[in-house]
């Protein structure tokens, strides 16, 4: 038995199968499995004659099928690719690129000009289209291939730093076959599946769909930025290109379900809907059910840090209006330890700190020993040898079922009046109101405020009154505040540093 160590074995493998098969597209450009094969060998033939070996190297393109193809010629070329988007702050980028020092850059006719404006710390500027026109060199990319091991890095993407300095999480072939496999399993894909792509393609949240459409044959669509700004655009969308599977985060599914889309579109052709990221306000997640009573839902959870997403809880039966969806049980090969502040494994029903170990860690922050030694710690469960486990910094507990739940971020529990209190729980209940669409909570700590922005048809005095009779008195928000939207990240998460501006900017 050969034990697959390499990502690049899918496509290798599938290319074979079903070479002109659509495998990306946007719906206007599209690539074959032959052609992404074509192009990324080319790509990695340039890279290996300029030398350039075990290195990051720079992806800035536009979102596109050709992206993917750069993703992979990188991998091919036995180096590790490094996704930055025009979307970003043009300080992250300059952040980034100091912390990569990557020796090349590959662009595109759209983001070259852009690219030429940072310091690149010598690194060179190379066209996509100039890099496929290299002829492929067999020999040299079957070395590559052949002297790979599984912990060798593919990629590195840039989460946000407490401190506003990125960190560059490296994750390798072993932690992303691992996580492609169990992910493959859990929501049965296959090479029917079409997947609808909502997260950019510098977060991890696209490996759900890049990797299993070459392991499977599947496709992947691109669903452009600009359809999540009209929900019925959307849903259209979905149907024009029979998407049947999207993994999307709890608020592109609940822009789609609050606005009241389902009365005019439904998408027809789902069969698999997982979420996850955030909390899903069961008000919301019943409406997608009703649209979609055939479909399976699924629950995902996991941190940037342990390659993508670690547990996950399929949906299978109703829930009260005030409960939240567990996030069920680890995937296989890895396990969730429930921490408390002390190191011991929390009692049932008790809070702790999720923590996780095994094959699905990453390698840790790309140049920073110092906050990957924070996060990346010994098991304090095991003093016989050196084993890392990942503070995810997230709490949890077990309900009665057994089920893990996810509570809140560590940093979302505020001191107010005396009492512990989770933001999360005045967002459920704001929630809960049926004239309330979506709804966020900050905390001013300076003048110990809790802060409602909400989106609804409501008033912010009937709403204040609403919450009287659902919550304790020192959980009332001291300040509710109406808006026409939530700003939502580039991954589409509540933008809560966003809020937290918006406020102190008054």
């Amino acid at each position: 038995m050969i034990v697959q160590n390499h990502v690049l074995k899918y496509l290798n493998d599938i290319v074979n199968e079903k070479p002109d098969k659509t495998a990306y597209s946007d719906g206007t450009v599209s690539l074959t499995f032959r052609q992404v094969y074509e192009q990324s060998r080319s790509i990695g033939s340039f890279l290996y004659k300029k030398g350039i070996y075990k290195k990051p190297v720079v992806v800035f393109m536009q979102r596109a099928p050709k992206e993917i193809a750069a993703f992979f010629g990188v991998v091919a070329g036995g180096d590790f690719y490094v996704p930055v988007d025009e979307e970003m702050p043009a300080g992250r980028i300059q952040l980034i690129l100091d912390n990569v020092q990557s020796p090349l850059v590959i662009c595109d006719d759209t983001t070259q000009k852009k690219a030429e404006s940072f310091d690149l710390k010598g690194g060179e500027i190379v066209l996509y289209d100039e890099m496929i026109r290299t002829e492929v060199d067999e020999e040299a990319l079957k070395h590559i291939y052949e002297c790979a091991i599984d912990t060798d890095p593919i990629y590195i993407v840039f989460t946000s730093g407490s401190t506003g300095v990125p960190k560059g999480v490296a994750a390798c072939h072993r932690s992303v076959i691992d996580y492609i496999e169990q992910l493959s399993e859990v929501l049965a894909f296959d090479e029917d599946t079409v997947f609808g792509s909502q997260t950019p393609l510098y977060f991890d949240a696209c490996l759900k769909e890049l990797y299993p459409t070459i392991k499977f044959g599947a496709t992947t669509y691109l669903i452009p930025r600009s359809c999540f700004s009209f929900p019925v655009t959307l849903v259209e969308y979905l149907n024009e290109h029979r998407i049947n599977t999207i993994c999307w985060v709890v608020s592109a599914l609940t822009m789609v379900s609050a606005f009241d889309t389902f009365q005019t579109v439904v998408p027809k052709y789902l069969r698999t809907v997982a979420f996850g990221s955030e909390v899903f306000p069961i008000k919301q997640f019943r409406r997608w059910r009703k649209a979609l009573p055939d479909a399976t839902f699924t629950n995902l959870y996991g941190p940037t840090e342990c390659t993508g997403m670690c547990c996950w809880y399929r949906v299978d039966r109703e829930f009260a209006d005030d409960e939240m969806i567990p996030i069920g049980h680890p995937f296989q090969n890895r396990e969730v330890l429930l921490l408390t502040a002390d190191g011991r494994r929390a009692d049932d029903g008790e809070e702790g700190e999720i923590c996780v170990r095994g094959t699905a860690l990453t390698l840790g922050y790309y140049n920073d020993p110092v906050r990957t030694g924070e996060a990346f710690v010994q098991n304090p469960l095991n003093t016989a040898y050196p084993e890392l486990i990942y503070k995810t910094g997230d709490m949890g507990r077990y309900n009665k079922e057994g089920e893990l739940v996810f509570v809140s971020r560590k940093d979302y529990q505020i001191k107010h009046m005396g009492h512990r209190i989770e933001l999360g729980e005045i967002e459920v209940n704001v929630d809960m109101l049926p004239e309330i669409r979506m709804s966020a909570c900050i905390y001013d700590g300076k003048k110990g405020k809790i802060v409602l922005y909400f989106v609804g048809d409501i008033s912010e005095k009937d709403l204040t009154a609403a919450l009287k009779t659902r919550l304790p008195r020192y959980m009332l928000p001291n300040r509710i505040i109406k808006i026409g939207s939530i700003p939502l990240t580039a991954n589409g998460k509540i933008d809560r540093i966003a809020l937290k501006r918006s406020y102190e900017g008054e």
